[in-house]
């Protein structure tokens, strides 16, 4: 498996492989990116064409090569994105290599889950069990190849009948059970979860099922008019986004993603053309859906109901928006009642509809005036209690100066008013939040003495050219300066690499020639100072001596922790200080 995985590396370019999925932009010898496994304002996500490897310097800390990458992008093992980038770059993989059990059981699901699927779509299109639920999607406006296109299918009114094919198909009961289409009896045994239903197969990215739902005919069943699957190892809710595989490079192509309630009304619309809609489950948009999104678009369009519960959720939305840096929209349509009763009134109207989508500032404004007629003092408190910490969360300034302006217009006040309520509710919101990990905030001095010397080892190593940066800094520093002890080894291990080399330093080289527990080291390191630090604005010279300076402070304050000191020491000690004087007066004077 090693050297299917080097070959893999070899074959791959890591800077062309990850900016086919996110922008990447060029940052010195290096790449940088927002990280997009975790949400942040900076980039902090960094990738080096000479090493293959990519380091996330933000709160998620996360680095690797390109399988690393698409196990998190993919959210899959280890095994199988080997076995998917081999496939795709014509590297043979021997014969039982892959032997694990966690993406063994995983594919064994991925399998099952797409039999069952095809059980479905059989029963619909082709028995007679399925011909009323068959003849209630044509109802509804949809094709037979649109049918297709989803998958769509029907779990007829039986207790067992998909275990029992399954079984055929040889998967086990625990199997099928893992995979949440059955339901466990209180006294022994299990039944199918979904019976009598029209079925929706939940898929991935990559268009694979991880999970079903099942919405009863109109008219028949009981209980709740949808069921999904239980959370499974495959089937996560909050990640998952009905239609994502089908309408990805619609999304990614218009830089817009039209988000609605039910799979019907993602259904009809993707069926007139609107390739660029997915749906979710309710009206609560989740960080994890908005995280995925991110990966095509920075424009969001909501078509969700605007009843009571509608608006709240896209209230809740609008902060986890914001915190991504969407732009965030409405469309509404007041002929219908939603997107799915829209499109097949008038496909024409619905598409002028999404054409005319507003900002959503501009929907709740409207929203609210209607609510609270601005005649009176307590309408307009109403008005303003609802808006003002909506506004609030806005993080561009001019669209927040914008919309406060145009709320203080309406309610006929002054904007110093609105700007009082704003400013207490972030006082308020700031003493009952805990503070955020951040890469460029490390303000403290232990901390910036260790941001300073990985900043400054990391310009070390991206020093390609030859010595002349390392002649220059240990001029003022020594590996024993620095405070932590895999830095102090690292150096040491550098000076005596640099002695065998002549005019070129190569990191890859290096990274060899390190023992094995400091080449993680080295690589993070390397990567470091393509990140954004306090330190990047600063020469290598004044860095050194900032370091000179740290490790003095260090010294002079592990004699004030003696009990009692000999003449050596007060030497010492006099000579750590009058060091320190000098260093100090150097960096003021710079």
């Amino acid at each position: 498996m090693h050297e299917v995985v080097e070959e893999l590396k070899k074959r791959i370019n890591i800077v062309e492989f990850i900016g086919s999925y996110i922008t990447l932009k060029k940052a010195g010898r290096n790449f940088k990116a927002i990280c997009p496994f975790h949400n942040e304002k900076n980039p902090s996500f960094v990738v080096s064409p000479d090493r293959q490897i990519w380091h996330c310097f933000g709160s998620c800390h996360e680095g690797g090569d390109v399988i690393k990458f698409m196990m998190k992008w993919e959210n899959s093992t280890f095994y199988e994105v080997v076995k998917e980038l081999t496939h795709k770059y014509g590297v043979k993989l021997p014969t039982g290599a892959i032997d694990d059990k966690a993406a063994n059981e995983r594919e064994r699901l991925f399998s099952l889950n797409a039999i069952a699927s095809e059980y479905f779509t059989y029963v619909l299109t082709n028995t007679t069990f399925g011909e009323k639920a068959l003849e209630y999607l044509h109802g509804r406006g949809m094709s037979d190849s649109i049918i297709k296109t989803f998958s769509l299918g029907y779990a007829p009114s039986s207790w067992d009948s998909l275990t029992k094919f399954l079984k055929k198909k040889k998967f086990t009961e625990r199997e099928i059970i893992a995979a949440g289409l059955v339901v466990t009896r209180e006294r022994g045994g299990f039944y199918d979860r979904f019976r009598g239903r029209l079925m929706f197969p939940l898929k991935d990215l990559k268009g694979l099922v991880v999970g079903f739902s099942g919405r009863v005919l109109e008219g028949e069943g009981s209980g709740a008019k949808y069921i999904n699957t239980p959370e499974t190892i495959l089937y996560h809710k909050r990640e998952t986004l009905f239609g994502i595989n089908l309408a990805k490079e619609g999304i990614k192509k218009e830089n817009n993603v039209y988000i609605v309630e039910g799979e019907f009304d993602m259904i009809n619309p993707f069926e007139h053309g609107v390739t660029n809609v997915v749906a979710i489950k309710g009206s609560a948009l989740t960080m994890d859906q908005l995280m995925l999104l991110r990966r095509y678009t920075n424009t969001v369009t909501l078509a969700l109901d605007t009843d009571e519960a509608g608006i709240d959720a896209m209230i809740k939305g609008i902060e986890l928006a914001e915190d991504l840096e969407f732009e965030l929209k409405i469309a509404t349509f007041d002929y219908a009642k939603d997107p799915d009763e829209a499109v097949r009134t008038d496909a024409v109207r619905f598409k002028k509809a999404l054409f005319q989508a507003v900002p959503v500032y501009d929907f709740l404004f409207s929203i609210y005036e209607k609510r609270y007629p601005t005649t009176d003092p307590f309408a307009k408190k109403k008005f303003a209690d609802n808006l003002v910490p909506v506004l609030d969360r806005i993080r561009n300034p001019i669209i927040r100066t914008h919309y406060f302006r145009l709320l203080a217009q309406k309610l006929d006040i002054e904007m110093n008013s609105l700007e009082l309520i704003a400013r207490r509710l972030k006082e308020k919101k700031t003493r009952f939040s805990r503070p955020k990990a951040i890469y460029s905030a490390e303000t403290k001095e232990g901390d910036r003495s260790k941001l300073i010397e990985k900043h400054l080892i990391s310009l070390l190593l991206q020093d390609t050219p030859g010595y002349k940066l390392s002649e220059e800094l240990f001029e003022i520093i020594k590996p024993d300066d620095f405070s932590l002890a895999s830095h102090q080894k690292l150096l040491l291990a550098y000076l005596d690499f640099q002695t065998d080399q002549t005019k070129r330093f190569d990191i890859n080289v290096f990274i060899q020639y390190l023992p094995a527990e400091l080449q993680a080291v080295a690589d993070e390191l390397y990567l470091f100072a393509s990140g954004e630090t306090d330190a990047a604005d600063l020469s290598a010279s004044h860095l050194g001596r900032e370091i000179k300076r740290y490790a003095l402070k260090r010294r002079v304050a592990a004699f004030g922790m003696a009990d009692e000191l000999t003449e050596a020491d007060k030497k010492a000690l006099s000579e750590a200080l009058l060091e320190l004087n000098r260093v100090e007066k150097n960096i003021i004077s710079v």
